[in-house]
């Protein structure tokens, strides 16, 4: 167990959880928001007896052990007791019943547990870790929370990214800290009052763009109870170098791709397109620059191993060194193991927390990840400093997040991420997206569009 020698920032921090009944703590990757909390719940709890019984909501991998593991790395938070509330609803009731100070319970379970306990909820302290998964005021797990948030005495809300798709995503979030009290009670009041349409059309709005000096006002509304601070004024970490490798398709798989994506494109209106018809057809032209898709049986087609190729030069020109993969879509984790099975490499998925401790350990060298089960709560940097992008996809958020398992305090290495991307394919377009830190629905609408009228000027190429 080690002693925990608290920055000034962190002390600062910790006094604000202890002062504040209802904080947002927005810090930046890598900032220690896990150790700052539970000291403040330490305090609360053994010293101050502020509060009884706490719950913790968390992404599910950060639930399951980042919680707990984090107060055992500390001699000042041994007196702490976690119960995980995970698992088939026998496992969660017993997990609920187990007497503890601090229970850990995955964010999809919000709504379950609101309903199991109802009036009689027993939790004064709330956490929210990844306080930017309840920036939807329609979700269900908005809904509840809201619901009992009368009965919670006091809340934290800890995320580096609260806003990551532009202003709007931080209304719910301010809603389930002060009730509505700053930016009002309605998202379409606190909307009409700092926004203006944008990208519209004769019958609906895409999106809203801030007014001027909205970015200011809101933040002075809410600097009472929002603690925001950037990694890069806080820490010494190493800089971070993106290398972007583009992938040329031979002649064949050219045409493959070219046939495919007109095919599809060819069939679509653009001015009818809407995100969810957009996701859908990006999702497939991004597999067909991954090297497969799946079939309308969900059986797997290969189309070319172009990028694949890149993918074993890279890997060979790391020179043994160990390597975090991150991959899109299921096909493309079984073909890289299959590509890779008799290179005596040292292979894993990033599925449990020997995994993680392996990685760390440096006993793997290549870990295959998703950005959605490894963006949150993860410390992997001990166990290397390259990430490779597979392939790559339009969440900006997950993006930020996963890059930031090897980019954090304790990385002593300049961590290098690289970008597999097939050139003219729509990786291009996300790249680009990603890059701009313009990763939103529009965007991803706007680029399709673009790809649709081009396909539909120049004909099918078959």
């Amino acid at each position: 167990m080690t002693k925990f020698v608290p920055h000034n920032y962190q002390r600062y921090c910790i006094n604000r959880v202890l002062t504040t009944p209802a904080l947002g703590l927005l810090l930046d990757m890598g900032l220690g928001k896990t150790v700052i909390t539970l000291t403040a719940v330490n305090d609360l709890k053994y010293n101050q007896f502020a509060v009884n019984k706490v719950l913790v909501i968390a992404p599910k991998k950060v639930a399951e052990s980042t919680w707990a593991r984090e107060a055992e790395k500390w001699e000042h938070l041994k007196l702490l007791r976690f119960s995980t509330v995970l698992g088939s609803a026998t496992k969660r009731v017993r997990a609920l019943n187990t007497p503890a100070d601090i229970y850990v319970i995955n964010r999809e379970n919000i709504p379950w547990l609101v309903e199991y306990y109802r009036n009689a909820w027993p939790f004064d302290m709330v956490i929210v870790d990844e306080f930017s998964s309840f920036k939807n005021h329609q979700a269900k797990r908005f809904k509840s929370l809201k619901w009992v948030r009368p009965h919670i005495k006091r809340i934290v809300g800890l995320t580096g990214t609260p806003a990551p798709n532009g202003l709007l995503d931080i209304w719910a979030q301010v809603y389930l800290l002060d009730n509505g009290e700053r930016l009002g009670k309605t998202i379409g009041g606190f909307r009409e009052r700092y926004f203006e349409p944008n990208q519209r059309n004769r019958d609906r709005v895409f999106n809203y763009a801030p007014k001027v000096g909205a970015d200011d006002a809101i933040q002075q509304l809410i600097g009472d109870i929002c603690v925001s601070m950037k990694a890069e004024d806080y820490l010494e970490l190493p800089d971070i170098t993106y290398n972007t490798i583009p992938v040329v398709l031979d002649s064949k798989a050219q045409k493959s791709y070219d046939r495919l994506e007109s095919e599809m494109l060819l069939q679509v209106d653009e001015s009818t397109i809407d995100a969810g018809s957009a996701a859908v057809l990006t999702n497939k032209l991004l597999q067909l620059c991954n090297g497969a898709v799946y079939d309308e049986n969900r059986e797997i087609v290969n189309i070319h191993d172009c990028k694949m190729e890149a993918f074993l030069e890279l890997l060979e020109g790391l020179n043994g060194k160990p390597a975090l993969v991150f991959y899109n879509f299921k096909h493309d984790k079984e073909r890289i193991k299959k590509a890779l099975a008799k290179s005596g490499l040292r292979i894993r998925g990033l599925e449990t927390d020997q995994d993680q401790i392996d990685w760390n350990n440096r006993q793997i060298d290549i870990l295959l990840a998703h950005p959605a089960s490894a963006a949150y709560g993860l410390n992997l940097q001990q166990g290397g400093n390259h990430v490779i992008w597979f392939g790559l996809n339009w969440s900006l958020e997950l993006y930020q997040q996963a890059n930031k398992r090897l980019h954090r305090q304790g990385q002593t290495e300049k961590v290098i991420i690289h970008h597999l991307t097939v050139a003219g394919g729509v990786d291009e377009d996300v790249a680009a997206a990603l890059e701009n830190k313009t990763s939103t629905q529009d965007q991803l609408m706007f680029a399709l569009k673009a790809r649709i009228e081009r396909v539909q000027k120049e004909g099918d190429p078959t």
